[in-house]
C-alpha cells in the first residue's frame, strides 16, 4: 500500500476529531453556566431597541450565558436574531442558552399585580397603576378620558369612566397605556354580556345600567343592602324624582376637598348634580362590580324611595318624606348636635 492513502486516512481522522471538538465545544458552550447546581436569579431588562449581539454580550457579562458568540451563532441558525421582545425578565444561570433565548424571544416577561377594588374613579385606578411601576399616571387618563374612546372600546358613555372593570390584574412594565385600558374594559365587557345577554330587553342602555350601577356601587356601605339601593333610586326615577345622591356631587366638583357644602347641592353648573337635575348623570361616577350591576338589574322589590345612614355602614330605608326627615332627624342631626 502506498503511503498517500494513509496520509488522506490520517487527514480525515483528523478532521474528523477537529469537527467533533467543534461540536462538542459548541455544544458545552450552549449548556447552563450551572448545570449541576442550584440556578442563580437575575432580573433582566430588555431595552426597546436592543440588538441580539448586544443583549448577547451583556447576558456573558452578567454570568447568564458561557458565549456571547455561539449565543448569535445559534440564534443565526434558529433565524431568530431579530425577536427580542422588550421587558422586564427572571432568567437564571441554571438555563442554557436555548432556554434564554426562548424566554426572550416568546416575550415571557415578568408581570405585577395591581388590584382594583370596586368603587374607584378612573383617576385613582390610575394611581394605582402608576404606583405598581406599570403605567405613567397621566398617559393612561389621556386613553381613559377621551371621548372618542367609548366608540373605539365598544362601551356607552362619555369616557371610560366606570368600564374599568374592578379585579385583580397582572400586568408587564411597557405596556402601552391603551393595552391595560383595554383589558379592564374587556372584563367588564365580559361580565356585562354573562348578565345582559340579550341588551334589546332590557329598559336601560348599558350606559344607564353603568352609570347607576356606579351610584349604588358608592352609597353602599353593606354588601346585601345593594339591590334595595338600586330599587330605591329605580323607584325615584320612575316617579320622576331626582336621585339627589352626594356621591354624584362630588365627582362633578373638581378638586373636592372632602366637606359636602350647601353651594356645592345648589350648584347648578354641575353635570353630575342630581339635586339639581332630574334623572342620572352624564356618565357612571366609578368603576361598579359585577354585584352592584346585578342589583340594578335585578332589585330588591320595594317600596322604599329614601334612606339614610345609620352610621354603621347600613342604612334606614322609609316611603314617605315624614319617615325619611324622622330618621334623618334620629341618625344624622342629633349625632351632628353631640
Amino acid at each position: 500500500m502506498s503511503t498517500l492513502p494513509k496520509v488522506l486516512l490520517a487527514l480525515l481522522l483528523v478532521g474528523a476529531l477537529s469537527v467533533g471538538a467543534a461540536a462538542y465545544w459548541f455544544q458545552n458552550a450552549l449548556e447552563p453556566v450551572a448545570p449541576d447546581q442550584a440556578g442563580i436569579s437575575q432580573a433582566y431588562r430588555v431595552e426597546s431597541g436592543a440588538t441580539l449581539g448586544r443583549v448577547a454580550a451583556d447576558l456573558e457579562a452578567k454570568g447568564l450565558i458561557r458565549d456571547a458568540r455561539v449565543a448569535r451563532w445559534f440564534a443565526k441558525a434558529e433565524e431568530i436574531s431579530s425577536g427580542l421582545k422588550v421587558g422586564d425578565y427572571e432568567l437564571s444561570t441554571s438555563q442554557s442558552t436555548p432556554e434564554i433565548l426562548e424566554t426572550l424571544v416568546e416575550g415571557r416577561v415578568n408581570t405585577y399585580p395591581v388590584v382594583i377594588p370596586e368603587g374607584i374613579r378612573a383617576t385613582e385606578i390610575a394611581d394605582r397603576l402608576e404606583a405598581a411601576g406599570l403605567v405613567d399616571r397621566e398617559a393612561f387618563l389621556e386613553v381613559v378620558l377621551d371621548p372618542g374612546a367609548p366608540a373605539r372600546f365598544g362601551v356607552q358613555g362619555p369616557n371610560l369612566e366606570g368600564y374599568l372593570f374592578p379585579d385583580t390584574y397582572r400586568f408587564a412594565r411597557g405596556l402601552p397605556p391603551g393595552r391595560i385600558a383595554q383589558t379592564m374594559v374587556s372584563e367588564f365587557k365580559e361580565v356585562f354580556a354573562e348578565l345582559v345577554p340579550d341588551p334589546a330587553k332590557q329598559a336601560l342602555t348599558m350606559q344607564e345600567i353603568t352609570t347607576l350601577a356606579s351610584i349604588v356601587e358608592k352609597e353602599t356601605g353593606a354588601a346585601h343592602e345593594r339591590p334595595l339601593i338600586a330599587a330605591v333610586f329605580l323607584n325615584r326615577m320612575r316617579k320622576g324624582m331626582r336621585l339627589e345622591t352626594d356621591p354624584t356631587v362630588i365627582y362633578g366638583v373638581e378638586n373636592f376637598d372632602g366637606n359636602l357644602r350647601r353651594i356645592h347641592l345648589e350648584d347648578k353648573s354641575n353635570p353630575y348634580n342630581t339635586y339639581r337635575i332630574r334623572g342620572l348623570p352624564p356618565g357612571p361616577i366609578a368603576s361598579p362590580g359585577k354585584e352592584a350591576l346585578h342589583a340594578v338589574l335585578a332589585p330588591a322589590d320595594s317600596p322604599y324611595i329614601f334612606f339614610v345612614s345609620k352610621n354603621d355602614g347600613t342604612h334606614i330605608f322609609s316611603t314617605t318624606y315624614a319617615e325619611h326627615e324622622a330618621n334623618v332627624d334620629r341618625y344624622q342631626r342629633r349625632r351632628r348636635k353631640k
